[in-house]
């Protein structure tokens, strides 16, 4: 029998560390976008910022470093200005697409 492992003893999850190239950090956007969850974007979007450095990410939106912490912490429901300025700083863009019959 296995040792039972305790969550709080695992270490913590961070996404930022696997979103290396353009190509990772848009699947990852995409995969995120298909749940339709306003604060998991944020989260996502926050993921991002931090694999791109956050200081840098909010220079190019126009916004305070605090605000753009604040903004795409876990939870949040960010303006849809801010995500816009947002992924232009990250060099994305969110992509419309029909919805399939099903």
């Amino acid at each position: 029998m296995r040792p039972k492992i305790k969550i709080s003893e695992l270490p913590d999850f961070d996404a930022a560390e696997f979103l290396q190239t353009d190509a990772d950090i848009a699947a990852y956007l995409s995969t995120v976008l298909e749940e339709n969850d306003a604060g998991l974007l944020a989260a996502a979007l926050g993921d991002i910022a931090s694999a791109r450095g956050m200081t840098q990410v909010a220079k190019e939106a126009g916004i305070t470093r605090e605000a753009l912490y604040k903004a795409l912490r876990p939870g949040s429901e960010p303006r849809f200005e801010t995500v816009s300025r947002v992924c232009a700083a990250l060099g994305v863009k969110l992509v419309a697409q029909p919805l399939q019959a099903g």
